[in-house]
Parts: C-alpha cells; structure tokens; sequence
C-alpha cells in the first residue's frame, strides 16, 4: 500500500483458456489477494474469470471493466462491475485504472492493452516472454510475477 491506497493490479488475457492457464491466473488472482491489491479486469471469462475466483477464493477485492451496458455480463468472482457500454474501448479504462499489468496469453484484446500500457509507462509483467514487446518484464513464475508487479507499482507511485 502506498499513501493509504492499494495497489491495484489489471490481469490482461483471453476470454477463454486452457485449463493450465486457467491454473495459472488462478494462482496469480490468489497471490494478489495475498498481498492486500486489488485485482482488476475485463470482468468476463478464461483468464479473466480464473484470475478473480483466485482473488475472492483468498479475500480479495475484484474489479471488472465491462464491454457492455449492463452488470449482468460479469463473471460471477467479480465484487465491483463497472459497465462501460465502449465495447473493446474499455481495455483503455483497465489499462488506465491499474497501477501495474500482469499480461497473461491473448490476443488483440490483450495486445492493446499492452500497447497501451508500455504508451503510459505503466509497468507491464508477464510470465510468458512477449517477443515482439521486449519492455514487458518475464517473470515465469506467476507468484514471483505478482511480487515484481507490486514491486514496480510501488516504484512507479
């Protein structure tokens, strides 16, 4: 915690997943509670949804941007459903809200939200590599990958 306020950390990736990728945002969700942030994401489902049952299984607090209109479309982890009706504008808002990113795989969703991010100078850590950005940081394991993210949010403040 910096000045009173939580770190606020936006897990980015696909809307559907793999069962070991599910497992793995699952394991960072659960790290982020641990260390009192709050999580932010899209708000729907794959690593999205894996990463805030994570969170709120181990007393986190979860954030969901949403695309649409309506609070209906969050996946049922989600605390706090913001609904933006901006469609795929809303990797903006995430992006914006977070203080640091843990980037998960994806694909044009999660590369904007990447872009966006390395744009503002928001740090930006991933436990895979991300060849064609080398200013994301590889962390492969996913709980170090949360240790560094708070680590750069923290310095970043």
């Amino acid at each position: 915690m910096i000045k009173g306020k939580p770190i606020i950390i936006g897990v980015i990736g696909a809307g559907k997943c793999s069962k070991k990728l599910a497992e793995q945002a699952h394991l960072i969700g659960a790290t982020i509670a641990s260390h009192n942030a709050i999580l932010v994401c899209g708000g729907l489902g794959g690593i999205m949804e894996a990463a805030a049952q994570g969170a709120k299984e181990n007393g986190g607090i979860t954030m969901g941007i949403l695309p649409g209109n309506t609070k209906d479309s969050a996946n049922a982890y989600i605390d706090i459903a913001i609904p933006t009706g901006i469609g795929e504008a809303r990797n903006a808002v995430i992006v914006n809200t977070a203080d640091v990113l843990i980037a998960m795989h994806g694909k044009y969703g999660t590369i904007t939200e990447i872009a966006f991010a390395l744009k503002s100078g928001k740090p930006v850590i991933s436990p895979f590599e991300w060849t064609a950005f080398p200013e994301i940081e590889t962390i492969p394991d996913p709980e170090e990958a949360v240790k560094t993210a708070i680590d750069r949010a923290s310095y970043g403040r």
